[in-house]
């Protein structure tokens, strides 16, 4: 098989070749892209694998064309056929960007729909065409001629252009500049392509118009694409920096130097948050109320990240300032409860255990609002769960009463409060911890310190769960009383 090689022929054969080279190596880059999107890379890839075969098949024409025989024949007219589809395609796919790109509204599926009626009428008559040599036929000698109604095989790609020219006039606004310019050029190029043809027949400008506006559309989009990459990336430090920053002010908000009372010989205590998120929406608290009471606060706040980190330092302030007052648990949690509903548009809410400690007596009073029970250990005895009464939850219906109990501490006595997060600690195989493996936990460890023992359970639950993502915050928090004797 041979070429004619002549100065338009060899012309021909360049164009072809450089615009192989720049599709086939486009292709290959966006393939490796990693800050492209998916559907960028897949409608790129497509868009320059159709302009490839449509070249690819041009060529094989050119090669084919003059050479007689059946096989040539039947060769030479799949080639064509396919070369003709493939333009149609090409258009087609062009159409969508635009259209995906201008979103004018309640009219994208109908112009859809009419871009998808174009194209069926396109391909039935190319079809068509194969038996009325209606659009273009070859000689005997497999010479490629134009038929009587070859103007109508471009009627498709006139229609589309035109409607793609309105929607960029029509949606300007809702382009990128530089994209738009990218597809006025994709639109247009083979226009002055088609004028440069007229002068020089033989050399086929619109093969290289098609590769170069392709190109630089293609090198548009990636910009585009590379340009807001590099401003989700700027976003995302300045939004990791303000949540280290949050975590940071978080963390200072809990008490969290330890021993918290070093000149105190009544009472050790420790405390911990890890948080599934950045920030998170438990808290524990505890704090003076004089030199006799200690307030004592568990809670959990609905919700994760930044708006449970807001409404967990709500609530923690009005705890402490109304605890601060002398007031009863029940009379604490009733009071923060009315001032959350008063202005709570979020609808969120906060499971709170709060109890006062008598450090003379070992009285302890407290009230529960929709928290975990307690899990009390006696001086002379192991940890037990301490099934109180529940409460309903803070900030979800005003006006709500609390029951207030009371539970008696011996020197020696240990008290262990926490959240959620603990017992519904999950594994890989979907199992919970469970508050059985809870008090189990705390049992081994029933003779150390508050520190130790919150360290063992620590360690205990991280086990259990081994690899599995930590869906929610772990808070603990110990109290070892000592009551008189360890002040002797």
């Amino acid at each position: 098989m041979t070429i004619n090689l002549s100065y338009s022929n060899l012309v021909n054969v360049v164009f072809i070749a450089a615009g192989l080279g720049i599709c086939g190596l486009s292709i290959m880059q966006i393939g490796a892209g990693m800050h492209i999107r998916k559907e960028a890379k897949k409608y790129l890839q497509l868009f320059l694998t159709l302009i490839n075969i449509y070249i690819s098949m041009h060529f094989i024409r050119m090669l084919l064309e003059g050479h007689t025989g059946t096989a040539f024949a039947i060769a030479i007219r799949a080639v064509t056929f396919v070369e003709f589809l493939v333009s149609g395609f090409m258009i087609f796919m062009l159409s969508l960007l635009i259209l995906y790109i201008t979103q004018p509204g309640k009219y994208s599926k109908p112009i859809f729909y009419v871009f998808l009626a174009l194209v069926g009428i396109h391909t039935l008559g190319l079809i068509l065409n194969l038996f009325t040599n209606f659009y273009y036929h070859f000689d005997e000698f497999n010479v490629y001629q134009r038929g009587r109604g070859y103007v109508m095989s471009n009627i498709m790609h006139i229609l589309m252009l035109l409607q793609n020219m309105f929607l960029l006039i029509k949606y300007k606004t809702k382009v990128n500049k530089k994209l738009a310019s990218a597809l006025w050029l994709y639109l247009l190029s083979p226009l002055a392509a088609i004028g440069a043809q007229i002068l020089f027949q033989e050399i086929q400008f619109v093969i290289l118009a098609t590769v170069i506006s392709a190109a630089y559309l293609y090198y548009v989009i990636v910009r585009i694409q590379l340009e807001r990459y590099s401003e989700q990336q700027k976003e995302k430090e300045r939004l990791d920096t303000e949540l280290t920053m949050a975590t940071r002010i978080q963390a200072e908000t809990l008490p969290n130097i330890f021993p918290a009372f070093p000149e105190r010989d009544d009472f050790n205590i420790y405390a911990s948050m890890n948080p599934a998120k950045e920030v998170g929406g438990d808290f524990y608290d505890f704090f003076l109320i004089d030199d006799t009471h200690l307030g004592l606060v568990m809670a959990d706040v609905s919700g994760k990240g930044i708006p449970a980190a807001l409404f967990m330092m709500v609530s923690k302030i009005l705890i402490q300032n109304i605890a601060m007052m002398g007031n009863s648990p029940a009379e604490v949690l009733q009071y923060v409860n009315n001032q959350l509903c008063t202005n709570n548009p979020e609808e969120m809410f906060v499971t709170v255990w709060y109890g006062c400690l008598d450090l003379e007596t070992g009285v302890l009073e407290a009230a529960n609002a929709g928290h975990e029970y307690p899990i009390l250990k006696n001086a002379d005895g192991s940890f037990e769960l301490f099934k109180d009464k529940h409460g309903f939850v803070i900030g979800g219906m005003e006006g709500v009463k609390y029951k207030q109990y009371e539970m008696q501490m011996q020197p020696g006595s240990k008290l262990f409060i926490y959240t959620d997060g603990v017992p519904e600690a999950t594994n890989a195989s979907n199992e919970m911890f469970g508050t059985e493996r809870l008090v189990h936990a705390l049992r081994m460890a029933e003779n150390k310190t508050p520190k130790q023992i919150l360290e063992q359970v620590d360690s205990i639950v991280k086990d259990f769960v081994k690899d599995a993502p930590q869906f929610d915050d772990l808070t603990m928090l110990c109290i070892e009383y000592m009551g008189q004797k360890g002040r002797e």
